[in-house]
């Protein structure tokens, strides 16, 4: 039972780690493209909510529709958006994140100074807004959120000693459960349903002599 329990574990890490090697790696024009910090909070709100029209982003973002819609041209140019033509309109039109992996970390844009410039203001405002999150979280947490979802949260750290080797086999231990996760519920609507982010950090801490 221990060894098939291991070998599904095995084959799921194997799925994963292909899964992810086939995420798309963006160009340095996408990477551009998306170096703004209004266009990185647009991105990320159709990665977890869904569907969003220039109007609905406007009021979330106290923005106007014209400059919401402006910016969403600018990364749809790119593909990093499409329309949702199924749920547009004559009047309004509907913009969604196409399905997917996607990996900022691109070698070839690192080589030049835009590039490596673009992927800082890129990575910067994503793990920005998603700490904004979790604070968000916290706060309302101690303020008056809901019992039941402050059970069902996982807010931890721990640290552990590990080779390169090992490390990224945890790393595709938590991709497997994570990919998992979003395939069975991805779509998933009903009472009590409500997107929820999900968010592993695994890197090595610089040595003491590395320190200044």
């Amino acid at each position: 039972m221990a060894e098939k329990k291991v070998d599904a574990q095995a084959e799921a890490m194997a799925r994963s780690e292909q899964r992810h090697n086939e995420d798309r790696v963006l160009d340095s024009g996408a990477l551009r493209a998306l170096a703004h910090p209004l266009r990185v909070k647009i991105y990320d709100i159709l990665s977890q909510y869904g569907p969003q029209t220039a109007s609905s982003l406007a009021e979330r973002l106290g923005e106007s529709s014209g400059s919401t819609s402006y910016h969403l041209r600018a990364l749809a140019k790119h593909d990093l958006i499409r329309e949702a033509e199924d749920r547009g309109t004559a009047r309004e039109r509907w913009w969604e994140r196409p399905v997917g992996g996607v990996s900022f970390a691109n070698p070839d844009a690192m080589t030049t100074p835009a590039g490596r410039a673009a992927t800082q203001v890129v990575m910067n405002e994503f793990l920005r807004n998603r700490n904004d999150q979790l604070l968000d979280f916290v706060n309302r947490g101690i303020s008056g959120e809901d019992e039941v979802w402050q059970e069902g949260t996982l807010i931890s750290t721990a640290t552990a000693r590990l080779t390169p080797e090992q490390s990224k086999e945890l790393a595709l231990r938590i991709m497997a459960l994570i990919d998992e996760t979003v395939d069975n519920y991805r779509n998933q609507s009903g009472e009590n349903v409500r997107p929820v982010t999900i968010r592993a950090d695994l890197f090595p801490l610089p040595t003491l002599g590395d320190q200044s």
